[in-house]
């Protein structure tokens, strides 16, 4: 386990700087946490601004926190006070769905129901390319090669985008028009995970050894809940799948070296719609996000929420969190 772990500290006299923990929620509210305490020690309020906290995503180097907000992207500097973002990227006609860093954090990407994908590049606070994705965009997941692109849409497809061109490369339709709600990529680029409305799971391996872009061969399908599925992600080690659903539970997936899935626990005790997962960077612990207004803190090994998180006054609907190093 890293030294800067989320895991409880019963002798700390003060909040761990190096664990960033952040939720976001239907209340208009951003909030940090002490992972460890469960205390709430910042509470970023937009009560006089439109439109729900959607995503949430923190900069490689901790030192930021981009925000989908409705329509637009926030970004906020992590070790500030003031609720006043630093950068405000408008631009997309409808929700925006996704965020995430380039890993030199140099540029962001986005995805929103107004069917494009765009990148904005953070040292100018300006867009720097558009994608007409065709669709809706549920979800967008950087390569770890950081030229691609991985998206998934409401009418079906799973695209990957070519960073250095304005192209879709490959366009996957696993099961037809059934929305694919998210889609997860392993750090090591070897597999690429998908998880669409009706609760289904689709594997691909990635081979990166046969051409210049990465072949996505199909492995595997899975049932992974039986009403709706919000989230799919893989755990930093792709030793395991964590999967959110509409049926109150995560479910967590144990990953065999021929790309088998099985179901190794089930995470019980949110109350309502489980939105939102991130993993520990040790792979060791797990936060959600639910609509019963509360993020938990899970330790993997046994299944059982170690903290509890508390305060959101509406759907507790996104998380983040960086416990690696910065």
């Amino acid at each position: 386990m890293p030294p800067h772990s989320v895991a409880p500290k019963a002798n700390s006299a003060r909040q761990d700087l190096s664990v960033v923990l952040v939720t976001g929620s239907y209340d208009h509210e951003i909030r940090f946490w002490e992972a460890w305490s469960g205390i709430c020690s910042r509470t970023i309020s937009r009560q006089g601004d439109s439109g729900q906290v959607n995503r949430l995503a923190i900069s490689p180097d901790k030192r930021l926190l981009a925000a989908a907000i409705h329509k637009k992207v926030n970004v906020y500097e992590i070790s500030s006070s003031s609720d006043a973002p630093i950068l405000t990227f408008e631009g997309h006609k409808g929700n925006v769905t996704a965020v995430s860093f380039h890993f030199e954090g140099k540029w962001l990407v986005t995805g929103s129901e107004d069917g494009t994908i765009k990148i904005w590049d953070l040292r100018n606070g300006q867009k720097h390319r558009d994608y007409d994705n065709g669709a809706p965009v549920n979800d967008v997941c950087i390569h770890p090669n950081q030229g691609e692109l991985i998206s998934c849409d409401q009418a079906g497809s799973i695209k990957q985008w070519d960073l250095s061109e304005n192209v879709c490369l490959l366009d996957l339709a696993p099961a037809g028009d059934v929305p694919i709600r998210s889609v997860t990529i392993a750090s090591d680029g070897s597999c690429l995970v998908a998880g669409n409305n009706k609760g289904k799971c689709y594997v691909w391996k990635i081979n990166d050894d046969t051409s210049e872009f990465p072949r996505f061969q199909a492995i595997t399908k899975f049932q992974a809940h039986y009403k709706y599925l919000t989230r799919c992600l893989l755990s930093p080690d792709v030793k395991y799948l964590a999967t959110c659903s509409a049926d109150r539970t995560v479910r967590i997936w144990s990953i065999g070296r021929n790309w088998d899935f099985k179901h190794e626990k089930t995470l019980e005790g949110h109350q309502r719609w489980v939105w939102d997962c991130a993993f520990s960077a040790d792979s060791a612990y797990l936060v959600t996000a639910s609509s019963d207004h509360i993020a938990r803190l899970w330790e993997m090994s046994t299944g059982e929420t170690v903290r509890q998180y508390s305060g959101h006054h509406k759907a507790a609907v996104c998380c983040a969190l960086h416990d690696g190093p910065g």
